[in-house]
This record gives structure tokens, C-alpha cells and sequence, in this order.
């Protein structure tokens, strides 16, 4: 009779075997990974990359044409987040256009800067830009504390207003690592008081006695966006905009100072609030994407790039950025955006009110 001990072990031994003969499968490949991630991401970066070209079509109606592709990109990426819902499948493309994209527009955007236009400035222009936006900077953050506003969206606002509008919201938020219904709020305050500012400004030179020199260095000093800048700039004439133009573009020479040292910042209240910093001490965030930026800032200083190459590199520029700005919105809750109150509006309309005050104050003494 047979045991069936033996019957077992037997079965056993067989079906070990079997598993010893079957051929091993691979793991995949790095370009295997690779290519499926690819694939995984396409459908976001294209739903955001129609968000993004719808906003460019927007901008051709009447009445359109003063706000940014930047700013219609996220307010459509919103809508249809909250009106149609976006698709789970679309995930890791959003997060791609929000993430990597975001880094290279910023990256590119130190194509439009030389170091000579920075010259053109000249010492006490600089002097008022760079005293504006540092007081500016540490104003809002400091009002932001006495209104109660969270840090990180107080941050945002403050490098938004005192810097370059939502360029620099996008780009602050790579340290301060905000939610993306705090940037969206950031984007609004600096697009609505961007936006009174572009069209009260060209009012005011025959008010405040100033000629097209000072016009042009106040608004590159204090309006919040480099196209609203131009719109208001130009409105007292070509003097006043090249030179307002200029100044911005001076103004945003400073961003990467500016973000790295917000990185400085949040690393070190993110010690404070580490019970075993001593223990694990925080590493300051480096985004290395800014002294890309400051790379190709002395790269566009050195040589000479053909005019027709600037344009669409400027293109290339605005629209990797209107896609990150369009992937935000697909990810921004409006029922979360509304929950932050007015209180952060408050805050976006006593920052405006302070970086045009203090720079036409300064202006009007230095200037």
C-alpha cells in the first residue's frame, strides 16, 4: 500500500521541478518603463494642452486681449474641473504639465533677460526695484500673519505681487509646496489687481507729474504681470514703454534670488516644527530649475540669438507655461478655493496698494 506521505512529497518534488524548468520572465526594461509612463501621461498633457490652447483662441475675442494666456489657461482648467470633472486617467499628465513643464517654461523664460538690459537701468533704477520688492515681500508676509492667512498662501501672494504675477506664483510654489487651490487663489488676486493696475495707471502721469522715464520705471516696478506692464507702460507713449518694459524684465531677474531664498524659509520653519531637528536637521529645498534660469540669462547675454529664434522661444515659453497654470486649474476644487474667505483678497489688494505706494514714493526721491 502506498504511503501517502510519500504521495505528497513526491507531488511536491514535481511541482518544484516544474517551477525550476519554466522560463523566467524578465522584468521590464527602462525604456519599457519609460515608454508606459509616456503613455500613462499623454492624456492629461493633452486635456491640458487644449485647456491651454483654448485659452490662446479666448484671448482673440474683443476685450480679451489684456489678460495673459497664462490667466484664461487656469480659469478654463477650473471650470472644467468643477463643471465636468477631470478624468482620474488624466492624473499623471496633469501632475507631469504641473511638475516638469512648469520647470522648463520657467527655465526658458530666462531667454527674455540680458544682463546689458539690466545695465540699461541703471544703478538707482535697480536700487528702486530691488527696495520695492524686498519691502513689498516682507510687508505682505508680515500683514499676511496679522490677518490670519495661512503661510504658504501668504507666501505665494507676496512673491506674486512684489515679483512678476503668476510666473511667480508657480514658481514660489516649488518650495513652499502649497496646495493647488492656494495658487489658484494667489493667480486671481495677482491677475484682478494686475489688472486695475493696467488700466489706472495710464490716468495717473499728468496727476503725479511724472514723465515718461519715471511712468515707465513705476509701473516695471509695481504692476504685477510683464504684458500688463506693457499694456500700461505704452499707453504714455514708446519711451515710457520700452523703459517700463525693461524694468520689468529687471524686476524678474530677481525671481531666482527670491525663490530660493523662500526655500530657505520653509526649511527652517520646517525645523522649527521638527520635534527632532537636532535628531534629522531639514535640507533646504534647491530648485536648481532657477539657476537654470540664471544660466541661460547669462547664456542670452553672451551670444546673440536671431530675433525670429526669440519669438518662438517666447511662444514656446508662454505656452509650457499656460499648460501647468491650465493643469493646476484641472486639479483646483472651487468649494476649497471659497473656503479660504476674503481674507486673502484683503491681503492681494493692501499688497497692490503697498508696492504702488512705496514705488512711487521712492521714485519721486531717488528716482
Amino acid at each position: 500500500m502506498t504511503n501517502p506521505t510519500s504521495q505528497l512529497v513526491s507531488h511536491a518534488d514535481h511541482v518544484v521541478s516544474l517551477d525550476r524548468s519554466a522560463p523566467k520572465i524578465a522584468p521590464p526594461g527602462p525604456l519599457r518603463v519609460r515608454g508606459r509612463a509616456i503613455l500613462a501621461a499623454l492624456p492629461g498633457l493633452l486635456l491640458a494642452s487644449a485647456m491651454a490652447t483654448s485659452g490662446y483662441m479666448l484671448r482673440r475675442l474683443p476685450g480679451m486681449t489684456t489678460f495673459s494666456p497664462l490667466i484664461l489657461a487656469i480659469l478654463l482648467g477650473t471650470a472644467f474641473h468643477n463643471l465636468i470633472g477631470t478624468p482620474a486617467f488624466a492624473k499623471s499628465g496633469v501632475t507631469f504639465s504641473m511638475r516638469q513643464l512648469l520647470r522648463v517654461g520657467i527655465i526658458l523664460l530666462g531667454f527674455q533677460l540680458t544682463i546689458t538690459e539690466v545695465i540699461e537701468v541703471g544703478s538707482r533704477g535697480i536700487l528702486i526695484i530691488a527696495a520695492t520688492l524686498v519691502t513689498t515681500f516682507a510687508f505682505t508676509l508680515w500683514m499676511g500673519k496679522l490677518l490670519g492667512i495661512d503661510r504658504k498662501l501668504a507666501q505665494l501672494i507676496a512673491a506674486g505681487t512684489s515679483i512678476c504675477g503668476a510666473s511667480a506664483v508657480i514658481a514660489a510654489n516649488t518650495v513652499t509646496n502649497a496646495h493647488d487651490e492656494d495658487v489658484a487663489y494667489a493667480v486671481a488676486c495677482v491677475t484682478v489687481f494686475g489688472s486695475v493696475a493696467m488700466f489706472t495707471y495710464p490716468l495717473l502721469p499728468e496727476l503725479l507729474h511724472l514723465d515718461p522715464h519715471a511712468f515707465g520705471l513705476w509701473t516695471g516696478a509695481s504692476v504685477h504681470e510683464i504684458a500688463q506692464v506693457v499694456a500700461a507702460a505704452f499707453q504714455d507713449g514708446k519711451a515710457a514703454g520700452e523703459y517700463g518694459t525693461v524694468a520689468k524684465l529687471s524686476r524678474v531677474m530677481l525671481l531666482a534670488p527670491t525663490v530660493i531664498a523662500l526655500g530657505l524659509m520653509t526649511a527652517r520653519n520646517t525645523a522649527k516644527q521638527d520635534q527632532n531637528v537636532l535628531a534629522s536637521p531639514s535640507r533646504p529645498p534647491m530648485p536648481w530649475f532657477v539657476l537654470s534660469f540664471v544660466a541661460l540669462v547669462g547664456l542670452n547675454s553672451l551670444i546673440t540669438i536671431p530675433a525670429a529664434d526669440k519669438i518662438w522661444i517666447a511662444a514656446a515659453t508662454t505656452f509650457l507655461l499656460s499648460v501647468a497654470l491650465a493643469a493646476m486649474g484641472l486639479e483646483t476644487d472651487i468649494r476649497k478655493l471659497t473656503a479660504r474667505g476674503v481674507r486673502p483678497a484683503l491681503l492681494g489688494a493692501l499688497a497692490f496698494l503697498f508696492i504702488a505706494g512705496f514705488s512711487l514714493s521712492l521714485i519721486k526721491l531717488i528716482g
